[in-house]
């Protein structure tokens, strides 16, 4: 007898996987809590039926999502991770030596327990001296502080539930208060073929925010359509170049410095998404 794990991804769409077996499964404060071990992709993380890591394609996301600001950065040393409960994207920030202090808040501990004992290869970011995380909400953490940070990396859940109000105006504004002087903020931005609208509001906030927005792609392919976009801005400078001066971590398995530059072409079908975003 087969197991199998399918994401609904859209009313239309699916993603199955073949099971070697259930690893864990929990009902949490906020969320029902899955990890299974998968035949394709290896260990699999779900949130409320949704694939949000998987040992075999995490990379893509994770390098992509901390690498792009972090390397248009000319001296991130102070970094907050608001989600990524997994701890993939400590485990990149880590990567950078100018790093001094890496804070996380997730709201949900219960996904950072699952992940230390299921994920070993996410999980490391936790073990880094320079890391504080913090279990708290990322929206009220952010409002709090004023000024702290270089980077500002959020590595949020779908716009549901607890992660709803990460993809609004308000929070934004919030970061960039958040922000030390040209400092940046890095969001992923959903799928630009089934989450248009997403998309489209994300790069309205920010620019509402921070009078700008850049909208990079990459690949992800367990998640929906298997193309991904990540939205930075910052109020002053352009992220959408690597500096010369910021060295490039080592081991990477996908970001480069000119898959760096090449992320922020887009194709038209984007562009059109984006118009009404940039439109006077």
């Amino acid at each position: 007898m087969e197991l199998w794990f399918s994401e609904h991804q859209t009313p239309d769409l699916s993603l199955g996987l073949r099971l070697r077996r259930t690893l864990h499964r929990e009902h949490t404060r906020f969320q029902e809590l899955l990890v299974v071990d998968s035949e394709a992709f290896g260990r699999v993380l779900c949130l409320d039926g949704t694939i949000q890591v998987t040992e075999r394609d995490e990379f893509f996301y994770h390098e992509m999502l901390v690498h792009l600001p972090l390397m248009a950065h000319p001296d991130p040393r102070r970094v907050l991770v608001i989600g990524g409960g997994d701890g993939g994207s400590l485990r990149e920030i880590c990567r950078h030596e100018v790093v001094e202090a890496a804070v996380q808040v997730e709201i949900d501990p219960a996904v950072m327990a699952a992940s230390r004992a299921y994920l070993p290869t996410l999980a490391v970011g936790f073990d880094d001296p320079r890391v504080d995380v913090r279990v708290a909400d990322g929206i009220a953490f952010v409002r709090e502080h004023r000024e702290a940070f270089d980077v500002i990396i959020c590595d949020s859940t779908d716009p549901v539930g607890p992660a709803q109000g990460l993809f609004e105006a308000d929070f934004y504004r919030s970061c960039r208060t958040a922000l030390r002087p040209g400092g940046i903020l890095a969001v992923q931005s959903e799928s630009p073929l089934v989450n248009a609208d997403v998309v489209r509001r994300v790069a309205l906030g920010m620019n509402a925010a921070f009078g700008q927005s850049h909208l990079a792609l990459g690949p992800m392919p367990t998640y929906p359509s298997g193309l991904w976009s990540y939205t930075l801005a910052t109020a002053a400078g352009d992220p959408r170049r690597p500096l010369p001066s910021r060295p490039l971590p080592e081991r990477l398995r996908y970001y480069t410095r000119d898959i760096h530059a090449a992320s922020f072409l887009l194709p038209p079908f984007v562009e059109e998404i984006l118009a009404p975003a940039t439109e006077p």
